[in-house]
Formats: C-alpha cells, structure tokens, sequence
C-alpha cells in the first residue's frame, strides 16, 4: 500500500508542476520555442568571398571568417599571402561583432577597459554583423589590411553581397 501512496504523490506532485509550468507559460508573452535564421553555407561562402575581392580590388591579400548565430566559425578563407594570423584575428572580430551586434571599430574605446581582457574579444576595426530585413544572421570579419578601416570595408562588401538576397527571405 505504501508504494502506491508515493507513487500516488509524486504523480499529483509532477501533474502540479506542469500545470504549473503550463500556466506560467500561458501568462507570459513569450513563446515556448524560438526559431533562429541561419545562412546556408552558400551565402556565408558568397559573403567571405564578397570581402576577399573586395580587398583584392585595393591590392591586399586577407584572411576572413563569418561565423554563425552562435558566433561558431561557418567559413574560413586565407587568400595565398595572407599570414595563417590573419585568420585567429578575423575570427575574434567576426565574433565580436557578433556578440554585440555592432561593427567593431564602434568598440574601440570600449576595449581599453575589462572588455579588453576578455579572451576571445577583438575590439579593433574589420567586423560586422551580418543583417537584413531586421534579422541578425551572423557576423564577418577581415583581417590583413595595413588598417582596420580597410578590413572593415571589405566585411562591409562580404556584408552587402548578401544582404539583397537575403531581404528577400
């Protein structure tokens, strides 16, 4: 008799929960799931190269990565003189601009303080988030410009070689 007493409990005590749970659920505004738009690899493939020629047109050879939602690498291209350095930085920059949904030459000032002790973090010019119709799919960054300025550029042209099409989403 005792076992079917607990078992008896803990059901009434797992059904409250979930009523629980359910009716938390109902009074709040905010879904049970989300859903997250990503790039196929194509168009992450279309926006790296969208910067490679864009850096090749001022002379420049680059390294250029575009990561994902999660800030996860999709694309990594090196052009052939590029240093292997150019592609750890154009990582940190592309998830940086990411993380803070921003171009990174805005953060500038802000990695003079603890931010810039974050590992990971690159707070100089040359990535950009990856945007269009008000939806953030992802983020690029350039590395191997004589500046930041010019990096940024060529992510901003990774940027913009996807951005019509993905409008139209």
């Amino acid at each position: 008799m005792g076992t079917i007493k607990q078992v008896m409990r803990h059901t009434t005590v797992g059904a409250g929960l979930l009523v629980a749970a359910l009716a938390a659920q109902a009074a709040s505004d905010q879904p049970a799931a989300v859903s997250v738009e990503r790039l196929s690899m194509e168009m992450a493939l279309k926006a790296a190269e969208g910067a490679v020629e864009a850096c090749r047109e001022e002379g420049i050879q680059i390294g250029v990565t575009v990561v994902d939602r999660g800030g996860n690498p999709q694309v990594v291209l090196r052009d052939v003189l590029a240093p292997d350095l150019t592609l750890r930085i154009s990582k940190m920059k592309a998830y940086t601009a990411l993380s803070f949904n921003t171009a990174t030459s805005t953060l500038e000032e802000r990695g003079q303080g603890a931010l810039g002790n974050v590992p990971g973090l690159m707070m100089g010019a040359g990535g950009v988030p990856i945007q269009a119709g008000g939806k953030l799919y992802g983020a690029i960054g350039v590395s191997g410009a004589p500046s930041g300025d010019t990096d940024e550029m060529c992510a901003e042209k990774g940027a913009e070689a996807v951005a019509t099409e993905l409008e139209f989403l």
